[in-house]
Parts: structure tokens; sequence; C-alpha cells
């Protein structure tokens, strides 16, 4: 299951230089971690903010907010999260292109 995820950070930037680099640092690792794993599909940062969106997936919304849970930035993020289904034209564009 796909998820359109919004993670804004901000709020990270009010700890410490080197309290926040440490997470920033962990948190850059893990999103490694999670794209390889097919987690984290598509990332992209909101210019003129500290927050990106991504499409995320996993078995079901349980299992999203436990990945959610685990991120080291979480502490200091305001994450928003939408459910994705299909469209019919993903289908029709995924056929044109076979």
């Amino acid at each position: 299951m796909d998820f359109l995820v919004r993670i804004d950070g901000s709020r990270v930037y009010e700890l410490p230089v080197e309290e926040r680099n440490a997470i920033v640092e962990k948190e850059h690792t893990h999103a490694h971690e999670l794209h390889a794993a097919g987690v984290l599909k598509y990332i992209w940062r909101q210019p003129g903010q500290r927050a990106n969106v991504g499409i995320w997936s996993a078995a079901d919304a349980d299992a999203l907010e436990a990945v959610l849970a685990g991120l080291p930035i979480r502490p200091y993020a305001e994450i928003e999260v939408s459910a994705l289904a299909t469209h019919p034209l993903t289908l029709e564009f995924a056929a044109a292109q076979a």
C-alpha cells in the first residue's frame, strides 16, 4: 500500500548544532536504508521549507506507523499521512508504455 507522507522537521533546528547534526546524519543514513528496503520510494524537498514529501510503501497503516515511529527525527517532526489508491489512468499510462 502506498502513502503520501509529508514530514516537517523544522523543530530539529532548534536543537544545539552538534545534537541537530547527529540527528540529521542518522536520518540521512536511515533514509537510505528505507529506500533500499523499498519503503521510501520517492522523496522531494519543499522549497523554502524544512519539509519534504514522499511516496512511502508499507503493508498497511500500522506497518507505516511503526516505520515512522522509528525515524531518528520523529520526536522533532510533524508528520501528515494520506493513503493512496491507484487511479485508473495510472493503469492506462502503464499499458501505453508497455
